[in-house]
Parts: structure tokens; sequence; C-alpha cells
């Protein structure tokens, strides 16, 4: 793959991919393809075409009846590495409008649906203020409404955020809090405004358990009958029925409560929770350190370790 791209320049080697993942994903590529998505010229989208063919030689077929290349039997990748992960990340983005289908470079996605959680809503501007607050290693005051017991109405506080969270469902600042001497998780729908960038307060390095990680060992249920527990083993990527997430623990929370493993994951059905923690007293072990170093807690154990 490194021969193939050796001196070309970046946009010309991005449309080789493109015509290479509608190849591989699509079955074809066109030369109206290539117009339509990157806004070159009907000469340049022949000569990329024609460079294509050179680079791979083995991997396009021209198809007269459908007026355009088609994928040969003998094609082998040369200029991306074919990722299902990849192209499902297109195509949810497409789903939830993310992405429109030149951006996608899907032509032809199939019908899709997503199983959608409210849309949490974030402030341009405190998004932009406090990505500046990381970037130039500054604190800042933010109007924060928590939903503790001790803080039921929002209040200024200053942070010094160091990082972002997104736990599947909402993002967070990882941030260390001036007025709890502690680091936090801020969530970012419930910053209501900012305003005062100052001297910075410790900064990351110095949050432990952003710094440090915990090894989650999962395994498919042990109720699960053998081929069932095989194909959960393929479906994680496990291997002798086991696989180990590197988890940081201020995210240990929640992907615990995301994969259904807060709690003894065996004593529940099966067939429902397909997997379960193969270390589960270290791990409960780790999450308690994780949460009382965390500090203050919100609604435990809903959204433990938030500010």
């Amino acid at each position: 793959m490194l021969e193939a791209v050796a001196g070309l320049k970046w946009g010309v080697e991005r449309r080789l991919e493109f015509i290479e993942f509608r190849l591989f994903w699509e079955g074809g590529v066109n030369r109206s393809d290539i117009i339509d998505t990157f806004g070159v010229s009907v000469p340049q989208a022949s000569k990329d075409l024609t460079l294509y063919q050179e680079r791979a030689p083995q991997n396009a077929i021209y198809d007269k009846s459908a007026k355009r290349y088609v994928a040969s039997p003998q094609f082998s990748p040369t200029f991306l590495k074919p990722d299902p992960d990849s192209y499902l990340s297109r195509l949810r983005s497409l789903a939830e409008g993310l992405a429109d289908p030149g951006e996608s470079w899907i032509a032809h996605p199939p019908e899709t649906d997503i199983a959608l959680t409210p849309h949490r809503e974030v402030d341009s501007g405190v998004l932009k203020a406090i990505l500046g607050a990381v970037r130039e290693n500054r604190s800042i005051e933010v109007h924060y409404q928590s939903m503790s017991n001790r803080r039921t109405d929002p209040t200024w506080r200053r942070m010094t955020p160091h990082a972002f969270g997104y736990d599947g469902f909402r993002w967070h600042a990882r941030a260390y809090c001036h007025i709890d001497d502690r680091f936090k998780d801020f969530l970012l729908p419930r910053i209501l405004g900012v305003r005062n960038m100052d001297v910075p307060g410790p900064g990351g390095d110095q949050d432990a358990l952003w710094k440090k990680t915990f090894d989650i060992e999962i395994g498919p249920h042990p109720r699960l009958t053998s081929s069932q527990r095989a194909v959960v083993a393929k479906d994680y990527g496990m291997t002798n029925e086991r696989a180990v997430l590197t988890v940081r623990y201020a995210m240990l929370f929640y992907v615990l409560k995301r994969l259904g493993l807060l709690g003894d994951a065996g004593q529940q059905d099966p067939h429902t929770q397909h997997i379960v923690a193969l270390n589960a007293h270290e791990t409960e072990r780790a999450l308690s350190r994780a949460e009382f170093e965390f500090g203050e807690v919100e609604q435990a154990p809903t959204v433990s370790g938030s500010a």
C-alpha cells in the first residue's frame, strides 16, 4: 500500500481511496462519481481512473453496459484497508443526519434506522470557550447547573479543563474544580455560560484517575450455551472466551454502565446480558476507588462522578 501511494499528492491519494471505496463497498465507480464528490473537472476524473488502473491493475474492469468500472474477481485493496467499523460509522452518520451521501462516500445506502437518544443541547460559544481554555492551559468560570443536593441552583464555578469524555449519550469536560479542589466531570449541556479566563489550576498530568487505567476482563455469560458463548466471543473479539478492555478510571463507571456490568452481571438473564466481568471483584474495587476519588456524586448510582 505504501508503494501505491508513493509520490502522490494528498488530493489525488484521497480520490484514489474513494475509487477503491466505491469498488469494494458498492461494486463499482464511474467518472461522474468522482466529479460529483470532489468537484473536479471531467479530464481530471478520467486521469484519476487511469492512474488507479496503473497503480492497481488487477482491481477494476470496465463494464460497457453499466458504463462504469466494477471490482474484478482478483480485487485486492491497495489504497485503503476495508474496515467494517469505518463503513458502519459513515452509515450511522447518514442515518443521524450528520453527513450527506457525498461526505460519506456511500452512494446507495441501505435503509437504516438508529436507536436515537434525545439530543443534548451544547452551546457553541460554551464549547468554543472550553476548547480555548484547554488549548491555552487556562482556567475558566462556568455557570453550572449541578444536580447534587448541595448545589440546587446554577452557580459560577472556576474550573481548569484538560480533556473531554463521552459516555455514548452525552459529552463532558474533564476538569479541575477550583471550588472543591478535585478533578470532576462537567456535563457540557449543563454549562449555561462562561466568563473570565484566568491562570490555571492543576493540569491533566495531576489527574490520576484520568491518567491511570484499569483492565476489565470480560467473557460470555456462563449460563449461555456453548454455541451462544462462541458467537458472543466472536462478537466481542475474544480469545478463549476472554477479552481485556483497558479503561481510564475516570471513565470506568460509564463503560460499566453501557456494558451492563454495574452490579453482578452473572445474576442477570443471560439472554439479555450476554457478557460478564471475569474479574468482577477487582472491577468492583476499582469502581469504588474511582467513585471515592471522584468526590461529589450527583445522583448515585446513575451519574456517579459528575460535577
